[in-house]
């Protein structure tokens, strides 16, 4: 493999027994297992945008959750481009013609995106029980015509769009999956446990970046006015007992922004909204070593 550790034999992830409580899981694996503790687990600080790139290396910059709020970020130099979902409020077609008009200001040779819970319109059973059960939650989506949504992930012609799917770009693999945790049901909204979990079965081993929309369980998902985490614990043992990728990046939890690390992969929540909805969170950049082509 171009990344990675040495193969250990194929390794099954199976639903964790504190799935449901993520909170609980957390303080029972910080305990039991010191599982994110230091010195292996800590906080990374931001790279200033002015750093020299290093020779034979790609610059990733990362933007989460901007919510039809592009005007005003700063968007800093970089070769990739990622954004892990919530571009838009609602998944309307104007939105995103509107974020797919803003992508093509933007100068990075890729632009790779997956959608959120917020991406309505993308996901399309919740479309299809959406007419039929609750016209009154989301009129605005509840008036389009199929025709206006079949495709809507078309309307993304300035960047490669992930879904349940993995792109190679500049030698590096990188898989995104738009899935979170059932929250006040909306979009790509699942129960946790085995219904996520075979979602994450199917992240394929060696990929170098995994794009989420959520977070895993225990980096950046603390919710202060909750007192709760709300990350996957079934995201959190494919990433770090089975798929070890070298960068997991997300957002969805705005709370969260931020960067950390477990000694190997490296956690970015690039959440660009605050809890408010401010689109003050800069755009995080991370650079890895080009990969050896073989």
């Amino acid at each position: 493999m171009a990344h990675g550790i040495p193969s250990q034999g194929k390794v099954t992830v199976t639903v964790d027994e504190y799935s449901s409580n993520p909170t609980q899981a957390f303080t029972h694996y910080n305990i039991n297992q010191s599982r994110f503790q230091p010195p292996h687990v800590h906080m990374v600080d931001p790279i200033p945008y002015d750093t020299t790139k290093p020779a034979d290396h790609t610059r990733f910059v990362c933007v989460s959750d901007t919510h039809s709020r592009t005007d005003g970020i700063q968007m800093p130099y970089g070769d990739i481009l990622l954004h892990t979902g919530d571009f838009t409020e609602l998944g309307l077609p104007s939105e995103v013609k509107k974020f797919n008009d803003w992508l093509g200001t933007l100068p990075y040779e890729y632009k790779i995106v997956i959608a959120g819970n917020h991406e309505l319109t993308f996901d399309k059973e919740f479309m299809a029980d959406l007419v039929k059960q609750d016209y009154y939650r989301f009129p605005s989506v509840s008036k389009l015509k199929p025709e206006d949504f079949d495709n809507v992930q078309t309307l993304l012609t300035n960047s490669i769009y992930l879904q349940d799917s993995e792109v190679t770009v500049k030698g590096f693999r990188i898989y995104g999956a738009p899935w979170t945790p059932w929250f006040n049901g909306w979009g790509f909204n699942l129960p946790r446990g085995q219904s996520l979990l075979d979602k994450w079965n199917l992240i394929p081993e060696d990929i170098d970046i995994l794009m989420t929309h959520g977070p895993p369980l225990g980096f950046r998902d603390w919710v202060p006015k909750e007192l709760q985490r709300v990350g996957c614990v079934e995201l959190l043992n494919t990433v770090q007992r089975r798929v070890r990728p070298k960068s997991h990046v997300f957002g969805g939890i705005h709370e969260g922004y931020g960067t950390m690390t477990d000694g190997y992969t490296t956690y970015v929540n690039a959440s660009t909204c605050t809890v408010s909805f401010q689109p003050i969170n800069p755009p995080i950049i991370f650079d890895l070593p080009n990969p050896q082509v073989s």
